[in-house]
């Protein structure tokens, strides 16, 4: 079994490279696609693209338990960090990734990364290659290009990485303008991630926070507390942005929560509630000052009764 197991692993391997480092007419047992803005996706390459963004999803928000739910134990990860024309390379076992980034985890800190072009090949079902030109984003301001490679293989009829590679270049300053839009959109992805500090990472040390017109939390300890008040009654929580209106001096951020309520003494409800924040930000991109908003009647009453 390990004999050929090794042996899909190589051919996935070879397969992978030749089909990334060279144009190949397809045949009916893989087909390349790639990204446009017409592009139609059938459902398994829906299905790969959603599990590689879940990925990014969890890479990002430093999320251990999801990653080692959809990377395979047997993964590789390979990195090549570009610096000044001069790349430094390395291959390690992902659960070793893993077991040191825990290691120091209370030195990290969130980024987005959002994928700009993907290309995908899928074999016979079994076994897929995806390819994905992204940016890696820090508090709204592009820091490097990624070009990410993965393989993917069926484990019980389940995709799993396989391996995973990629090679990290450094943007050049001119390039690293704050873009508003992706801070907020990876604002609304810490509040996903069970770490309230990452939210409070997003404001000025002695930034505000207040809700409903209620005492403002000040400071980014005070601030990781709030978050931690609902990260805790909603340990599913998900908080998508739904739109953004930026003028020269106020940002309005627009969000939807979705979470069940199985915190301590929860209820055990579902909770579907839409608001705003209201923010100034300081010189430097972060939150100053942030007036939330929602309705908290029907957010009580969503907590006391059981809705679909």
């Amino acid at each position: 079994m390990k004999k050929k197991m090794s042996f899909v692993i190589l051919t996935a391997v070879v397969i992978s490279s030749l089909f990334f480092s060279c144009h190949s007419n397809s045949n009916n047992t893989k087909k390349a696609v790639e990204v446009q803005k017409d592009t139609t996706w059938n459902a398994e390459e829906q299905e790969l693209i959603a599990l590689v963004e879940k990925l990014f999803f969890a890479v990002g928000n430093s999320d251990f338990q999801t990653l080692e739910s959809i990377v395979s134990d047997k993964a590789n990860l390979a990195s090549a960090i570009v610096r000044d024309g001069i790349s430094k390379n390395s291959v390690i076992k992902i659960g070793e990734y893993f077991e040191t980034q825990k290691k120091r985890d209370g030195e990290r800190k969130p980024f987005y990364e959002p994928v700009s072009e993907y290309k995908i090949l899928i074999n016979k079902g079994e076994i897929a290659f995806v390819w994905a030109d992204a940016t890696l984003h820090s508090f709204g301001v592009p820091q490097t290009n990624n070009i990410d490679n993965f393989t993917l293989i069926k484990e019980d009829g389940e995709w799993k990485f396989i391996n995973i590679s990629f090679t990290n270049t450094r943007l050049p300053e001119e390039k690293k303008k704050f873009d508003v839009e992706v801070f907020a959109r990876s604002y609304a992805q810490v509040w996903c991630s069970q770490r309230p500090n990452f939210v409070s990472s997003f404001f000025a040390e002695d930034g505000e926070l207040s809700v409903n017109n209620g005492k403002p939390a000040k400071g980014t300890e005070a601030i990781s507390s709030v978050a931690k008040g609902y990260m805790d009654a909603f340990p599913d929580m998900i908080v998508t942005m739904d739109s953004l209106i930026a003028t020269s001096d106020k940002t309005k951020f627009y969000w939807t929560l979705v979470g069940t309520n199985n915190g301590t003494n929860g209820t055990g409800n579902k909770v579907k509630i839409s608001g705003f924040e209201e923010w100034t930000l300081n010189d430097e991109g972060l939150i100053q000052e942030s007036k939330g908003h929602f309705n908290e009647k029907e957010y009580r009453r969503q907590l006391e009764i059981a809705t679909d």
